[in-house]
């Protein structure tokens, strides 16, 4: 615990920290955990926090990323570190896997903190300290000023974040310099280890450090603080822009699927606007973040097929996903969705035909088509229910569609196609590529559609089972 007898420097550090976690209004008693990398600023929230709130309440996680020749030594460090204190300790080994065109920075950052939610959700912490500090936060609003960021790349860090994270991630020392940790950890008599890759100036951050920063601090000296009002300011902008966002969602909503836009309500607006409006759809989609430049580009192929009449063509895609337009809305779909097939032309490439003799089982499993049609028993008869008999009186047979198939959807209608009955239903054109299931000749159920009632009457006698197709990722 802190003493009456405090330096400055100490008094700043354990000030930063006893606030930063007081304004989290977290749980009485809660478990913190700090983020331990071995080096200087880590090593000084560690010690902070055991002083503040007692070793009991505090656990260390660090991540071993592998990146470097002596991460080994890095972690044998923290352990030995975090019993020094008597904290518990705990670690994870991460694969730092980069996508198409992410740098290594990034890819490590994102994978530590995946990593370090996990070890969170484990240990039962409900705070994670990051140990980011003032010469941090300048470095990052300098790089997003180089890069052209926008509002919200500019307003870098932010001391306390809760939204879409596991845990509350806390930045007590964000205020602080990084010269004033030095004179914390010196005080102490503390040891650290720097990761060599610091030195590296090929690293643009690395780069500012070394090179450009201690020039600023010649002829700017207040320079960290400015940057420190810029990121403050960027913030409150974006929290404006996020706001008009959220307005615009609730007028621009689908009203029958959640996640959906309507297309009218999204090209009523300007450009600025829609495309605040569709950065701020793609976070709450989950999706990763796109340039401005890119949502610009995909609103301008989406006005280009409004225009065009040509909607149900526009594939944009997106990380993994790609949007579509169909009946006035805008949807994100799988990116392993495939482009829309014209089954009533013959564009659609068949999948194998696949055969059952059914015996009575609830789960057909079917893994090129991605799922599995499943017969529930049930004991009454109503849509998708048809007779065990129905079931047996043929071999199942499932294949693709061919283009001109006709149904009865009830057994006192006339056939349709299936195009039609799609239509009808309002089934996108990318959705309509399931599996036919046929008992011998005649067809039996269709996804989306149901079972047709020339096949299978809807007065059914004895068992009865349920049809349905499950893709896997609905199955239990």
């Amino acid at each position: 615990m802190t003493s009456d007898n405090e330096t400055p420097a100490g008094r700043l550090v354990i000030d930063a920290v006893r606030t930063a976690v007081s304004d989290a209004v977290l749980p009485v008693d809660s478990l913190v955990a700090v983020a331990l990398s071995s080096g200087l600023d880590s090593t000084v929230l560690l010690d902070a926090a055991v002083r503040c709130f007692g070793a009991a309440r505090v656990v260390a996680l660090h991540i071993h990323h592998g990146l470097s020749p002596n991460a080994n030594t890095w972690a044998a460090h923290c352990d030995a570190f975090a019993a020094s204190l008597d904290v518990r300790f705990a670690q994870r080994h991460v694969d730092v896997l980069r996508a198409g065109g992410e740098s290594l920075e990034a890819a490590a950052r994102d994978a530590r903190y995946r990593a370090l939610d996990e070890l969170c959700a484990e240990q039962g912490a409900q705070a994670l300290l990051i140990a980011h500090h003032a010469d941090d936060q300048a470095e990052t609003v300098l790089l997003q000023l180089l890069r052209g960021a926008g509002v919200a790349g500019l307003a870098a860090m932010a001391p306390q974040r809760t939204d879409g994270v596991a845990v509350p991630r806390l930045r007590p020392l964000l205020g602080l310099l990084r010269a004033q940790l030095e004179q914390y950890v010196h005080e102490r008599d503390l040891s650290w280890i720097d990761d060599e890759s610091n030195a590296d100036t090929r690293y643009s951050r690395n780069a500012l450090r070394h090179d450009v920063l201690p020039v600023l601090a010649v002829h700017f000296p207040g320079f960290r603080n400015a940057l420190a009002r810029t990121a403050s300011h960027a913030a409150s902008a974006q929290r404006l822009l996020d706001d008009l966002a959220r307005l615009d969602l609730a007028h621009a909503q689908g009203a029958e699927e959640e996640g959906v836009l309507v297309l009218d309500a999204l090209l009523a607006l300007d450009d600025e606007r829609a495309i605040n409006l569709l950065r701020f759809w793609i976070h709450a989609r989950g999706l990763l973040a796109a340039s401005t430049a890119r949502i610009a580009d995909m609103l301008r192929q989406v006005r280009d097929a409004s225009a065009a009449r040509d909607g149900h063509a526009l594939r944009i895609d997106h990380a993994g996903f790609c949007l579509r337009v169909y009946r006035n809305e805008l949807f994100w779909e799988s990116g392993d969705s495939g482009d829309a097939p014209d089954f009533d032309r013959g564009a659609a490439t068949p999948k194998v035909a696949l055969q059952l003799h059914w015996e009575g089982e609830e789960v057909w499993r079917l893994p090129e088509w991605r799922g599995s049609f499943v017969f529930e028993p049930v004991d009454t008869s109503s849509d998708g229910v048809v007779g065990e008999g129905v079931l047996r009186a043929a071999p199942l047979v499932v294949c693709s569609r061919a283009g001109g198939e006709r149904m009865h959807v009830a057994a006192e209608a006339p056939s349709r196609t299936l195009k039609n009955l799609f239509q009808e239903r309002g089934v996108p054109a990318w959705k309509r590529d399931v599996p036919l299931l046929f008992v011998g000749e005649v067809l039996l159920f269709v996804p989306q559609l149901g079972v047709n009632r020339e096949a299978a009457p809807s007065a059914a006698h004895g068992p009865l089972r349920r049809i349905s197709w499950r893709p896997d990722l609905l199955l239990a």
